[in-house]
């Protein structure tokens, strides 16, 4: 059960350590046409705070350190690919949020859309790898 929060440490460590990579050091744009923001620094970034966050959540728990580096990175990928997939969904049909329930937010599904890829990822990571 403990492992299920390997979903949410990667999909919001991922967001908020691209944020703020992006923030600090961001120069080259990774899509300019699908999300205007999100920079290539900020995606090694996130990449690098998502497989930090497992390896720490790993040792807590004491789990295979390398399975931690593999998810944590391929992880972060997969979620970037989610959240480039749901900015690519707001550009075709031309809306910025999907909501406005958090103010400066892309709305609930914003947060979560990470989450819909990285779920199915870890799940098959731990009944293949760990269990």
């Amino acid at each position: 059960k403990k492992l299920v929060w390997l979903i949410f440490i990667i999909a919001f460590m991922t967001d908020t350590f691209a944020y703020f990579a992006g923030y600090l050091f961001g120069k080259h744009k990774l899509i300019p046409e699908v999300s205007p923001k999100k920079t290539i620094e900020g995606s090694i970034g996130g990449i690098l705070g998502s497989t930090i966050c497992c390896l720490i959540f790993g040792y807590i728990f004491k789990l295979d350190i390398v399975m931690m580096i593999v998810i944590g990175s391929i992880g972060s990928i997969i979620a970037q690919i989610g959240d480039l997939f749901a900015s690519s969904i707001k550009r075709y049909v031309g809306i910025k949020d999907y909501g406005n329930l958090i103010p400066g937010h892309g709305g609930i599904l914003d947060r979560f859309d990470s989450v819909i890829l990285v779920a199915p990822f870890v799940y098959s990571a731990i009944i293949l790898f760990i269990k």
